[in-house]
């Protein structure tokens, strides 16, 4: 009998996902689970880290091809950072943003990945934007994106506020995390979080087992 590829196989590793950020008084949080899935129905790693440094104070999230996004960061490092040698300071959230933009939008005929880029700089203080597929780059004080980030959408607009302390804004972020990952079956695993200030940044794990529960799973 002809063996046949499945859709899975020949769409190959995806972050189905849940990612956001959020700016706070003085920072931003952006944070993702940390499922890989195949095809959307098959779990095919549980530790992806999605939270991804492309400079000293600016993070993203990807969601979409794997391989993709992947692809789009490493040069996007590489990017910034030829950027702060030549400009002799670090690079604008803006500019990494933009980068990424430009970078999605040359190959969007062949990329299948979007991103959210968050950090902190000295012109502008904590930012967040959204770099869609097809290269569409917009600025938000809070966002998501992935495939848990349709459950979540009505949490979100209900208990985001601005100037929320650090600590109000990491509990809101985990809580949403947690609430995703809790309805998605490709979103679970861990919650990873980075709390980006002027002080520096800062790596936040919540375990599995150590999320809110919100509903009996």
């Amino acid at each position: 009998m002809e063996k046949r590829c499945t859709d899975s196989q020949v769409k190959g590793v995806s972050t189905g996902t849940t990612i956001l950020a959020a700016i706070f008084d003085g920072g931003v949080v952006i944070g993702s689970d940390s499922r890989a899935s195949m095809g959307g129905e098959y779990v095919s790693s549980k530790t992806i880290n999605k939270v991804i440094q492309v400079h000293d104070r600016i993070f993203c999230c990807m969601a979409g091809s794997l391989a993709d996004a992947q692809a789009v960061t490493k040069a996007a490092k590489s990017h910034l950072s030829f950027h702060s040698v030549q400009m002799e300071t670090p690079p604008l959230v803006i500019a990494a943003a933009s980068v990424l933009k430009d970078l999605c939008y040359k190959s969007k005929e062949e990329l299948q990945a979007g991103f959210i880029t968050a950090g902190w700089d000295r012109k502008k203080g904590p930012q967040v934007y959204i770099v869609a597929l097809g290269g569409m780059l917009i600025s938000q004080p809070v966002t998501i994106g992935g495939s848990g980030s349709t459950y979540i959408y009505g949490y979100v607009d209900a208990k985001y506020k601005p100037n929320m302390s650090r600590e109000e804004c990491l509990q809101f972020a985990t809580n949403a995390l947690a609430l995703a990952m809790g309805r998605d079956n490709v979103s679970g695993g861990v919650a990873h979080l980075v709390v980006i200030t002027e002080k520096g940044v800062e790596h936040v794990v919540v375990p599995g087992d150590k999320l809110p529960k919100f509903h009996d799973e």
